[in-house]
């Protein structure tokens, strides 16, 4: 399941309810949260299991922070 901005018009002080609803939900399917709200993050990245991929944008271009293009996995176009 994928969650874009699951904080977006939520007051401030329900975020640690929703941190334990994303947290007891990924006890049965891999949930993915996407979010600029870093008090979300901190909150998420405290339960066991968290795993954090982080994007940046360079020159137009968006990157995982942390990966360059010597460290990235190969990518061939398919046969057709």
């Amino acid at each position: 399941m994928v969650l874009n901005e699951p904080e977006t018009s939520l007051h401030p002080d329900l975020l640690a309810p929703l941190t334990r609803l994303i947290t007891r939900a990924s006890e049965r399917s891999q949930i993915i949260v996407v979010t600029h709200a870093a008090k979300l993050i901190a909150a998420l990245s405290e339960q066991q299991g968290y795993h954090s991929i982080v994007l940046e944008k360079q020159l137009g271009e968006t990157f995982i922070t942390g990966m360059n293009r010597m460290n990235t996995p190969a990518w061939h176009w398919p046969a057709r």
